[in-house]
């Protein structure tokens, strides 16, 4: 299953930062075991919060020549507290770097003002056709399917 964890961009600066809001709902099927009677945005998804909005950042940024943008390396992860239902998660990232292979970011999310994650996150960019050609077609599509996405999400800017 896909998750889309990014459910507006506020603000996007191409090759410099963006920042997302995440609204956490008691309908989102993974938060009815975690924690029973207690429910909480597990942390792994608050961390994917931070890579989808970076994600979003760097498809911006290189104008969306990649299809596959990837979680290579979380550094510095600092869970700081709790994110609950009704509760919203709003995420900063800034472009440290980038390359044709990569690309480095600082990120964070707080609710309410308060720091609750940050990370140092590094993603890897490719096509699939670099692997296999004949999977051209589907960088096609994968990446029409992300440029439609984005406009959905994307706030006024």
């Amino acid at each position: 299953m896909k998750f889309c964890l990014v459910d507006r961009i506020t603000s996007l600066v191409p090759g410099e930062s963006i920042s997302t809001i995440k609204h956490v709902s008691l309908a989102e099927e993974y938060l009815q075991d975690h924690f029973p009677g207690f429910s909480v945005l597990p942390g792994v998804m608050m961390v994917e919060c931070l890579v989808q909005s970076c994600a979003w950042l760097s498809r911006v940024t290189d104008d969306f020549k990649y299809s596959a943008l990837l979680l290579k390396q979380a550094r510095a992860v600092k869970f700081n507290n709790f994110l609950k239902p009704g509760q919203t998660l709003e995420v900063t990232a800034t472009m440290r770097s980038a390359s044709d292979t990569t690309a480095e970011f600082m990120a964070s999310g707080t609710v309410g003002g308060l720091s609750a994650v940050s990370a140092r996150l590094i993603l890897s960019k490719e096509n699939l056709a670099s692997r296999n050609p004949q999977l051209a077609d589907n960088d096609a599509r994968l990446i029409a399917s992300m440029k439609e996405l984005f406009e959905q999400i994307r706030g006024v800017q």
